[in-house]
């Protein structure tokens, strides 16, 4: 999020008493506020550490309970190690009934975790009754069940309700009526909803709407109606328009008003009634604590008959009666005094964004309460005997008490390959800790696998990591910091991309040894490739990805779900070339086109250069073939770069000069004179109109700063691959020579010049020639010359200048066409194509997942399991079933899955005509067709394919000396004669008997 500090310069919160527990399991959020300007942030706590808290608060250490030292003195400064920029102070006093109050005032900002509910009440009334009111929120777990509760005050205006970045949408006709109507181009649906208000830019003829908002009523998707334009001037070409976010004011009800007519979200639509239920069930908790100063002991029926009584008698003071849930309230009776760390960090992710909405007013509050609950979990434990569920005196009791004895020694044998090790990782990391998975002593082991390093921009979000660890590899640092929350957990890590390239490493037999994957990945296609390994190995795969304040799970389960491949999200739209190269409309073409001229300067042509010359290391060589009429693949390009060769800075200075003058004044001379103003298309419309804008050509101006910053940035690049020193100095510009005019290209499906071979005029032969022969004479062939520095873009490092030019190129191209450019932080996360990511989605996340992952271990049924979106911004929680693994039909009663592979088992002389056979007998169908991969083994119609059936699979395929099976493709023939051919199936086929015993 992009907020000015200087507006909350003074923001304050306090976490109430033994707010450590909930404070540890979201205390990522702490690293994203010094960002939001947030300066002081209290903790209050009076406990010690104990035993218990070592399986719910990842900050506390075993000698931290040894020493008896107080939870919020062992918390501070590790939570303080977050964000150098948030001072972080601590409260010892206590805070009770008979507390004053009065100390509050100085906070913009109060949250109560573990808190009695008569001080919560106490303490809302007091942070609603001052003017301007604290902000207040109260966050709870017990057991199985968790909650949050807002109070904003009775006025609380948002500035931005849902974050979302609004578009460009351009105009296609604007009607002279009462009511205008205005027509969006057709493939951009214009997104509004009726009472929203747009603001009009460079409209064309009826001018008297640019820069006027008017309020929109949706007539179709693509058409809405703006009030009277019939006395404007008539519409003649372009424009767009942008939605006008408008301030939205919140009315909240205190905590009292609010127990006994709640407003809730639901969250799980297959059981709406759920947050209501557990409202009760709390709050009959509430009571039964009041009455006995405790919680329900675990296991005792006594307390679990009187909390059931307890919530009837809770249920009929609601404005809403509805029946209680006795399962649920004797579920969370035996859970109450445990903690389940998963469901701890989603819910404390969730708090952690209102806290940020609180001090901001940015993002639609949550009204007022959210009720998760993780009965499906339990559900099936509730046969397990009352000892399974007591304490023993270690880090897992409060685990136990959920789960049980049987179920956290399971967590603890298994073994778990997880690939990525960023944001989410981190989380998922600090979730398998304190969850006690893969411990040494029960031989299980958490696998992590990540190649990238810790960067600068990873610290606010990834909270295992510290500026100490920059430029450290994730995967082993985060192994070290997790051993520092669980010292028995085994962590095994990789610094590997998981890839078709990687799989001598990650193969069958790595995978058989697992349990389950998990990914916490950043892109789609790592997750494709990832999924169809868990698919054809039969391993579950629990997925996860955020983006900003929008967040998704999805688990799969062999033979239960889909899998990822199962559906397919739309193609990414790509900017088309003509656009990029002429006529680009909004800041992100600008962008993407300096981001392609880094690439093609930087690391394409200097790449090239060095492949060139490592192919053909002699010079003189090169010439006499070339002489000889010899053509020598990129020969030409080479020796351009060899002839613009700098040898010093002042050089460098000069070609960056040169290319202002290509590319902010020439090419825009260029395109006027291919295009005038006044050229108009064959209908008679205007050529220059939106989206299409003309360019200023730009005369440069040495005092410009924007100039000067993108000679100075761009001659540091050059000066990098051509092995120039980097001195800053002022040097003198020379006039430069008009150009010839060159093609245009208008058309959006053209490709670019380097998918299209362009033949070479013998002028171009003859001038590359002669320099060559001119730096062999003048003896400036040298080793240093034949070796450039390729550049790997770097999106991180401040100092490298990559970012520096990028920004500068792109809002130089901007102000050429009119377009509002972008700040450097816009720029980078575009260029750099940063998917925008905030620690209360990944807590929140993680937690689901982690969740899921104890149903996966458990070996419960479909039903139990949970997929969620949700857009903390909102807010919207949504949690449904995945979707069904689909059976597909062959014949009678023979179906299969995505999930089924077929295997047949052969052996050195085995021919094609023998595997068809074995297939027909043990699975009763009729081949038709054999395909391995994109080779066609054997299709009846082809020529010469009937002979392949007497040769061998061997020979026919010929395996890798290593490879133990193939996957194959294989047709049936139908029922019906006349109906097409059915695929079955992959059918493994092992080329040795005992090949799938072999590791």
């Amino acid at each position: 999020m992009e907020i000015d500090d200087s507006l909350y310069s003074r923001q304050r919160y306090v976490l109430g008493d033994s707010a450590m527990h909930q404070m540890a399991q979201s205390s990522v959020f702490l690293s994203g506020m010094g960002g939001l300007g947030v300066e002081i942030v209290t903790l209050h706590d009076t406990k010690q550490c104990e035993t218990w808290d070592l399986g719910c608060n990842f900050f506390i250490h075993k000698e931290d309970v040894f020493n008896q030292r107080r939870r919020v003195e062992v918390v501070c400064p590790r939570v303080a190690e977050l964000n150098p920029y948030v001072h972080v102070d601590t409260s010892l006093c206590p805070l009770d009934d008979n507390t004053d109050l009065s100390f509050l005032r100085k906070y913009q900002c109060v949250i109560l975790t573990e808190a009695r509910l008569s001080l919560q009440k106490r303490v809302n009334e007091f942070c609603h009754s001052q003017q301007p009111p604290i902000r207040f929120i109260s966050c709870d777990a017990f057991g199985i069940c968790v909650r949050v509760f807002c109070d904003f005050g009775e006025e609380f205006e948002v500035s931005d309700p849902t974050g979302e970045e609004p578009k460009e949408i351009f105009i296609q006709n604007i009607s002279q009526d009462n009511p205008g109507v205005v027509t969006c181009m057709d493939n951009q649906p214009h997104g509004l909803q009726t009472g929203q208000s747009v603001i009009f830019r460079e409209v064309g003829g009826m001018e008297e709407l640019n820069g006027s908002v008017r309020q929109a009523t949706v007539l179709s998707p693509h058409s809405f109606s703006i009030g009277d334009t019939a006395h404007l001037h008539s519409y003649a070409h372009g424009g767009y328009f942008v939605l006008v976010k408008t301030p939205k004011t919140f009315r909240f009800e205190t905590l009292e008003q609010q127990l006994y007519d709640p407003q809730l979200l639901i969250p799980d639509f297959s059981k709406p009634e759920a947050p209501q239920q557990i409202h009760v069930a709390m709050l009959a908790l509430e009571t039964f604590q009041e009455q006995h100063s405790r919680l329900p002991n675990i296991g005792c029926l006594q307390d679990a008959e009187a909390l059931v009584k307890l919530a009837g008698d809770v249920s009929a003071t609601l404005k809403n009666k509805a029946p209680v849930n006795t399962e649920l309230v004797l579920n969370l009776s035996r859970t109450a005094r445990g903690t389940l760390p998963p469901l701890a960090a989603a819910v404390g992710g969730v708090a952690s964004q209102e806290v940020l909405k609180a001090i901001t007013g940015k993002f639609a509050p949550l009204q007022q309460w959210l009720y998760i609950d993780a009965f499906e979990v339990v559900g099936p434990l509730q046969s397990l005997s009352p000892e399974e569920f007591l304490p023993r005196g270690d880090r897992y009791d409060a685990l136990r008490a959920c789960i049980g004895e049987s179920m956290c020694i399971e967590l603890q044998k298994l073994r778990v390959f997880m690939v990525g090790c960023g944001a989410i990782g981190c989380e998922m990391l600090k979730n398998f800790a304190l969850l006690g998975v893969g411990l040494a002593r029960s031989s299980g082991e958490v696998c992590i696998t990540d190649p990238d390093l810790i960067e600068k921009s990873n610290l606010n979000r990834q909270f295992l990591f510290r500026p100490h660890h920059l430029q450290k590899p994730k995967s082993t640092t985060a192994a070290e910091a997790t051993r520092n929350i669980n010292p028995d957990m085994q962590v095994d890590a990789h610094l590997n991309k998981v890839c078709p390239a990687t799989e001598s490493i990650y193969n069958d037999s790595f995978y058989s040894g697992l349990n389950l994957v998990v990914t916490a990945l950043d892109n789609v296609e790592a997750r494709r490739y990832v999924d169809s390994r868990c698919v054809s190995n039969q391993r579950a795969l629990l997925d996860s990805g955020t983006m900003g304040t929008k967040g998704h799970t999805e688990i799969i389960v062999p033979n239960l779900t889909e899998s990822y491949n199962s559906h397919r999200d739309p193609p990414e739209e790509e900017i088309p070339f003509c656009t990029l190269k002429s006529f680009p409309s909004v800041i992100e073409h600008t962008i993407q086109w300096a981001r392609d001229k880094f690439e093609n300067a930087f690391v394409h042509k200097p790449s090239m250069y060095n492949a060139f010359w490592q192919t053909h290391s002699s010079a003189e060589v090169v010439l006499l073939r070339m002489q000889a009429g010899e053509s020598l693949e990129s020969s030409f390009q080479v020796i351009k770069l060899m002839s613009r060769q700098p040898s010093q800075w002042e050089q460098c200075i000069a070609i960056a000069r040169l290319k202002f003058e290509k590319y902010f004044k020439r090419k825009a001379l260029q395109l006027l004179h291919s295009f005038p103003l006044d050229t108009r298309l064959k209908d008679g419309s205007l050529f220059w109109q939106s989206p299409k804008r003309p360019p200023t050509p730009i005369e440069f101006d040495l005092q410009d700063p924007l100039h000067f910053d993108f000679v100075v940035s761009t001659a540091r690049l050059f000066a990098g691959i051509y092995n120039v020193p980097y001195s800053e100095k002022k040097v003198k510009y020379n006039d430069f020579s008009f150009w010839n005019v060159q093609c245009i290209e208008t058309d959006e499906t053209a490709k670019k010049p380097d998918q299209v071979k362009l033949p070479l005029s013998s002028e171009e032969e003859r001038e590359a020639i002669l320099h060559l022969e001119q730096a062999i004479s003048t003896d400036r062939v040298t080793p240093e010359c034949l070796r450039m520095s390729p550049l790997q873009f770097e999106k991180d490092d401040d100092s490298n200048g990559h970012i520096d030019f990028i920004t500068a190129a792109s809002a130089l191209r901007a102000k050429t066409y009119n377009i509002e450019p972008a700040d450097r932080l816009k720029t980078k996360r575009i260029a750099g194509k940063i998917i925008p990511a905030i620690a209360t989605a990944t807590a929140a996340v993680a937690g689901l997942v982690a969740l899921e992952l104890i149903k996966v271990v458990g070996g419960y049924g479909f039903e139990s399991f949970k997929n969620c979106f949700f857009n903390l911004a909102i807010p919207v929680f949504v949690l449904t079933e995945p979707a069904a693994v689909k059976k597909t039909p062959i014949r009678n009663n023979i179906y299969f899955s995505i999930w089924d592979c077929w295997t047949i088992f052969g052996h050195e002389d085995f021919t094609l005509s023998e595997f068809m056979n074995a297939v027909r007998e043990k699975y009763g169908l009729e081949p038709t067709m054999v395909v391995h991969g994109v080779k066609m083994l054997y299709v009846p119609v082809m020529p010469g394919h009937s002979k392949r059936l007497k040769v061998t699979m061997q020979k026919l395929i010929k395996p890798a000396a290593d490879r133990q099976y193939v996957d194959l493709t294989v047709s049936f023939a139908p029922e019906t004669d006349g109906d097409e051919d059915l695929a079955g199936p992959p059918i493994r086929y092992y080329f040795r008997p005992d090949a799938a015993m072999m590791p």
